[in-house]
């Protein structure tokens, strides 16, 4: 993205990138690489996010640990180029130690969205990881604050390229696609709703921080 970076480096980002990419390379190693699908079971039912253990307020620890494990490569390389890209600049905003008691709270917030989606279709045994639904919160507030940058995208299709899309654009329209999803039910896997709730929950922060600071 081109927004201005100030406050100085985003050491509090790049060190939520690094807790995340060393979390996942421990998950990799006591799974074989997620091939024992026991270790991986027991792993992600210790530290994943729960939703009937949440809403009765039990291993509530885990709505922190949820959110700095993931499923797989994809799932994470995905999740820290938003993180690397849309974060920098909310650290410059916030300030450092504010932004990661704010990110944390995203992805609590996020968590309890999902928690009471998956309880309420059945779904509450199943263990939730990701840090998406923070990273939905950070992507909520970088539209508030810096609605005319431009994200450098990359498209594949035919042919591989790169464009400059608006924030305006490109933010609403990833929201409306996790809105979608999350109304016609979650599939593949991923918590539609968590993401909706992080974004919420970042979009409502952002335009309260802009009416505190004015």
């Amino acid at each position: 993205d081109d927004a201005p970076q100030i406050n100085g480096r985003p050491f509090i980002n790049y060190g939520l990138i690094a807790i995340n990419v060393i979390i996942f390379i421990y998950e990799m190693i006591i799974t074989s690489n997620f091939s024992n699908k026991l270790a991986q079971f027991v792993l992600f039912t210790n530290y994943g996010a729960i939703p009937n253990l949440i809403l009765s307020g039990q291993n509530l620890p885990s709505l922190f640990s949820s959110m700095f494990m993931h499923g797989s490569i994809a799932h994470i390389i995905g999740n820290m180029i938003f993180l690397y890209v849309f974060g920098d600049n909310l650290e410059g905003r916030f300030g450092h130690y504010k932004y990661l008691v704010i990110y944390l709270i995203w992805g609590i917030i996020a968590s309890f969205a999902h928690s009471i989606y998956a309880v309420s279709t059945g779904s509450g045994n199943v263990p939730a990881i990701g840090a998406s639904g923070a990273i939905s919160g950070v992507l909520a507030a970088y539209l508030v604050f810096f609605p005319h940058a431009k994200i450098n995208t990359i498209v594949l299709a035919f042919f591989i390229t790169t464009i400059r899309i608006p924030a305006l654009a490109f933010i609403p329209f990833w929201f409306i696609m996790q809105l979608i999803f999350a109304l016609i039910g979650q599939s593949g896997g991923v918590a539609y709703v968590a993401h909706v709730g992080g974004f919420l929950a970042g979009v409502g922060t952002a335009y309260l921080w802009k009416f505190i600071s004015n």
